[in-house]
C-alpha cells in the first residue's frame, strides 16, 4: 500500500494498516521516488533546489532506488547552496525541545557536514515528512529523535554518497579513493571539492538505496554537547512564532467561546462591536464539541478584542452537562468501589492476611497546558487552495481537517508548520479544534467579501478556559506487605477520563476497555502482584495528552507508596529500590546510583530542616532519577535542589538533555504548588489566567543538576520523562520532615 500524500487519509491509511497487520501482512510502504517527485512538485536535493532534477528524472537520465519511501528521499531534507551552506528540514514542530538542532546534527554527521554551515527549516503537511514509524505526521510521545535517528542517518548518509560520486566523475577516479571531511570532498593528491560545488551534479544521480553508517566512535558531532541553532534568535528576541504571521493586508479574528463546554447560543447582539474602529465583522460560527461561537474579525488584536467585550450574548447550556470539580471527586470514589476493566489481575487471596497494610487515596485536578505562545492559526484562501500557516504537532491531521472544514480537496491544501512557543501536548488535537475554527472564521468572512489573508488568535484567558486538560483522575491502592517490605498483594483502582477515546489510537492503544496511557508507569518495572482495575467515566470537559500523559500520575502514586512502605519497615528508599530492581534493570539502577552519587546522598550532611527525597521512573523508554533536597517553611514545602541522574541511551546533544530535564523538572515542581488545579463549577472553569493557575515563577526553582548515563545505544525519549519523577521525590522528602504522606496534588499539608 502506497504511503497516501495528503494525510487526510490518515483515518483510513490507519485502519487499512491496523487490518493488514491483523491479516499478517506488512503494513511497510513504499513510494518510488520519480513518483513522489512529480506528487510533491519538489524540484531539487534540494542538495540545492535545482529545477534540472525534475527535468532528469523525467528523461530517465537518474534511477532512483525504487524501494525508497519519501521519508528516505534526501530531496526533501537537504539543500545545499552554492557557498556549501546545509540546509535541513525538520519533520517535526520545534516547540522547544531542541529538533531544530538534533535532527540537523544527526543528518551533518553521517553528511560529513561543516556545523558551522548547518541551517535548519521546518516542513509542512507533504507525505514525506511523517514519522518514519508511524507513517503519520507526529511530534508527541518523545519520539523525535528516537524515530528519526536512523532516518536522518540514512538521509546524511545518502547525500554524502551522491556527493561523492559526483566528484568521482569529474576527476574520473574510484569513488572509493576518496573521503570527505567538513564539508568537502577530497582526494589522495589534495584535490578538493566543497559540497557546494557539487550538489547540483550530484542531484543528476540515482539515490542509493543502502549505505553504510559510521561507526558511534568515529561520531565528531552527535554526542558533544552544542549550542542549539535556534538560541541566538530565540535570546535576541529575533525568533519568529505563529503568532508573527504577517501578510499584507491580514486581519486578525478572536472567539467568544460558550461558558459551558458545547453549549450554544440563544442570541447575539453584535451592534456595539461592529461600531468599534477596526472591526470588519462579527461572524457566528460551529465550535468543537458540536458548540457555537461568535468571531469577531478586525484589522488588529485589539479592535478585534474591544468587539469581542462588547458582544450581548445569551447562551443555551440546558443540552450539555455541567461539571462540578467537587461533585465529580465524589462520583469517582463512588465509581471507584465498582467493578471495572483490568489492567493487571493477580491473585488477592494474600492482600487480608498481610501483616502489615497500607490503605491511601490518591487526587490529581485537571491541568492545562498554558503554552507561552497561545494558540493561533493563520488561513490564507483563494477560490480552490488554502495555506495555513501554524504550530502543530500534526501537520497532517490538521490539514486534513482544514480541508474538511473548507470543503477542499486534501491536495488544495498546503500547511507550513512555524516555530511554536511551547505546547506539551495541547498542540496535536483529534478534533483540530483551534485550527478547523480558523479555517471556520475564514471560509466565513470570504463568504462575506473579506479576502484578506485570517489570523485567529487566542488569548491566555481562551487557552486556560479553553479545554483538553490533563484529565482528573482518583487513585485508590490497598497493600499488604511483611516486615522484610515485600508486596505480598497490591489492589489498585484508577479512575480518569480515557484520553484516546475518539483519537487515530483509540483502536490499537485501547484494549478491554482500558487506556494504556492511563495506566503508563504502573506496577514496572518493580515485580509487584498488582491487581489493577480501571474506569473511564466519560464528562463534558475535553481531555489530552500532557507532558508525560499517564506518567504525571502514576509514577507519584509508585514511588511515593514505595518510599512509604521503605519508611515503615526502617529500610533507606535507596537500597529498597535497588533491591526491587535486582540484576533485570540495570538502566534504572544505573540512572538511580549516579543521581545518588552526584548528590552527596548519605554523605552530605543536610542543614537543618531539610530532608532527601528519591524518586525514579522510566517513561518513554528513558529513565530519569531524582535525589532532592527540601524543606518545609511557613507551612509551605520548598525545593531547593534536585539531582537528575537520566539513562536515555545515547544523548544526542547532551545540552538538549540537560534542558529538557530542567524544564520537564519545572513542569513538574508547577504541580505541586498551591492553585496548579483546574477546577469547575457548573460547568464553568474556574481560572482564566496566570493569576488563579500557578505556575513555578523564579522564586520557587530550585538548583537543578542534570547527570547523563554514558551509552552508544540507539537513544529515547527525553522530551517527557524529566517531568514524572520530580514531584513524587519532592513528596518524599516532605513526608520525611512531617511524617505525613502527601496524596493528592498539589501539595497540601494541613
Amino acid at each position: 500500500m502506497p504511503i497516501p500524500m495528503y494525510p487526510s487519509e490518515l483515518p483510513r491509511v490507519l485502519q487499512h494498516m491496523l487490518e493488514r497487520d491483523q491479516a499478517g501482512e506488512t503494513a511497510a510502504a513504499t513510494l518510488p521516488r520519480r513518483s513522489f517527485l512529480k506528487m510533491a512538485g519538489i524540484g531539487g536535493l534540494t542538495l540545492g533546489a535545482f529545477p534540472h532534477l525534475a527535468m532528469a528524472q523525467a528523461d530517465g537520465v537518474a534511477k532512483p532506488a525504487e524501494a525508497l519511501k519519501p521519508t528516505q528521499q534526501p530531496s526533501a531534507f537537504v539543500q545545499i547552496a552554492p557557498n556549501g551552506e546545509v540546509t535541513v528540514t525538520i519533520n517535526r514542530l520545534e516547540f522547544g525541545q531542541g529538533v531544530q538542532t538534533g535532527l540537523p546534527m544527526i543528518l551533518a554527521e553521517e553528511l560529513d557536514a561543516d556545523w558551522s554551515l548547518v541551517r535548519s527549516k521546518s516542513g509542512t503537511n507533504d507525505a514525506a515528512y511523517h514519522d518514519p514509524l508511524f507513517g503519520m505526521h507526529l511530534t508527541g510521545g518523545s519520539n523525535s529523535i528516537k524515530n528519526s535517528f536512523t532516518q536522518y542517518r540514512e538521509l546524511g548518509a545518502r547525500a554524502r554518497a551522491m556527493l561523492l560520486s559526483a566528484a568521482a566523475m569529474k576527476w574520473k577516479v574510484d569513488v572509493a579513493t576518496l573521503r570527505t571531511q567538513a564539508g568537502q570532498v577530497l582526494a589522495p593528491d589534495g584535490r578538493k571539492l566543497g559540497y557546494g560545488e557539487l550538489a547540483e551534479a550530484a542531484m543528476a544521480l540515482p539515490v542509493p538505496e543502502k549505505v553504510t553508517l559510521k561507526d558511534p566512535k568515529d561520531f565528531r558531532i552527535i554526542g558533544q554537547p552544542t549550542t542549539r541553532l535556534d538560541a541566538r534568535a530565540k535570546s535576541s528576541g529575533r525568533q519568529d512564532f505563529g503568532i508573527d504571521v504577517k501578510h499584507p493586508g491580514q486581519l486578525t479574528a478572536v472567539v467568544a467561546h460558550p461558558p459551558v463546554f458545547g453549549a450554544r447560543l440563544k442570541s447575539v447582539d453584535d451592534s456595539a462591536a461592529r461600531a468599534i474602529k477596526g472591526v470588519k465583522t462579527v461572524l457566528r460560527i460551529p465550535l468543537d464539541r458540536g458548540g457555537e461561537g461568535v468571531a469577531v474579525v478586525a484589522d488588529g488584536y485589539w479592535p478585534a478584542k474591544l468587539g469581542r467585550d462588547a458582544l450581548k450574548l445569551q447562551w443555551d447550556t440546558a443540552a450539555v452537562e455541567k461539571v462540578d470539580s467537587e461533585k465529580q471527586l465524589a462520583q469517582y470514589r463512588e465509581l471507584a468501589k465498582q467493578p471495572g476493566a483490568r489492567k493487571f489481575d493477580a491473585d488477592m487471596s494474600a492482600l487480608d492476611k498481610a501483616p502489615r497494610q497500607l490503605e491511601a487515596e490518591f487526587v490529581f485536578p485537571y491541568l492545562a497546558h498554558v503554552p507561552m505562545e497561545p494558540l493561533n492559526c493563520t488561513v490564507q484562501l483563494t477560490s480552490d487552495h488554502a495555506e495555513l500557516w501554524v504550530g502543530t504537532q500534526s501537520a497532517g491531521l490538521d490539514a486534513a481537517a482544514a480541508a474538511k472544514a473548507l470543503g477542499l480537496k486534501p491536495e488544495q491544501v498546503k500547511l507550513n508548520v512555524q516555530m511554536a512557543g511551547g505546547g506539551f501536548g495541547r498542540r496535536f488535537v483529534g478534533s483540530s479544534d483551534y485550527v478547523v475554527e480558523a479555517c471556520e472564521i475564514a471560509k466565513a468572512a470570504q463568504a462575506a467579501g473579506l479576502n484578506a489573508p485570517l489570523r485567529l488568535l487566542w488569548s491566555r484567558e481562551d487557552d486556560v478556559k479553553g479545554g483538553y486538560y490533563r484529565p482528573m483522575h482518583l487513585h485508590r491502592a490497598r497493600i499488604g506487605f511483611d516486615e522484610r517490605g515485600k508486596v505480598l498483594a497490591w489492589d489498585h483502582v484508577i479512575v480518569g477520563q480515557s484520553i484516546l477515546a475518539g483519537t487515530v489510537f483509540e483502536a490499537f492503544q485501547v484494549k478491554d476497555g482500558v487506556d494504556a496511557s492511563a495506566t503508563e508507569g504502573m506496577r514496572d518495572p518493580y515485580p509487584l502482584p498488582m491487581r489493577l482495575t480501571v474506569h473511564h467515566p466519560k464528562l463534558n470537559v475535553p481531555v489530552l495528552w500532557w507532558r508525560s500523559v499517564g506518567s504525571t500520575h502514576t509514577a507519584f502514586v509508585m514511588e511515593t507508596l514505595l518510599d512509604e512502605i521503605a519508611r515503615s519497615i526502617g529500610q533507606d528508599p535507596v537500597t529498597y529500590r535497588m533491591q526491587l530492581f535486582g540484576a533485570k534493570h540495570p538502566r534504572h539502577r544505573a540512572a538511580l546510583q549516579l543521581a545518588v552519587d552526584q548528590s552527596g546522598y548519605g554523605k552530605k550532611q543536610l542543614p537543618a530542616g531539610r530532608a532527601w527525597g528519591v524518586a525514579v521512573h522510566e517513561s518513554f523508554e528513558s529513565v530519569v532519577a531524582y535525589v532532592v533536597e527540601a524543606s518545609v517553611k511557613d507551612g509551605q514545602p520548598v525545593l531547593h535542589r534536585a539531582t537528575a541522574g537520566v539513562h536515555c541511551n545515547l544523548a544526542v546533544n547532551p545540552r538538549s538533555v540537560e534542558a529538557q530535564v530542567q524544564g520537564a523538572a519545572v513542569m513538574g515542581l508547577s504541580m505541586c504548588l498551591p492553585g496548579s488545579a483546574i477546577t469547575l463549577k457548573d460547568g464553568v472553569v474556574e481560572q482564566s489566567n496566570f493569576g488563579d493557575f500557578t505556575v513555578a515563577r523564579i522564586t520557587d526553582m530550585p538548583e537543578i543538576a542534570v547527570h547523563v548515563v554514558p551509552s552508544a545505544e540507539p537513544p529515547k525519549g527525553m522530551g517527557e520523562p524529566g517531568l514524572p519523577p520530580l514531584a513524587p521525590a519532592f513528596a518524599n522528602a516532605i513526608a520525611r520532615l512531617t511524617g505525613k504522606p502527601l496524596r493528592q496534588l498539589p501539595f497540601k499539608l494541613a
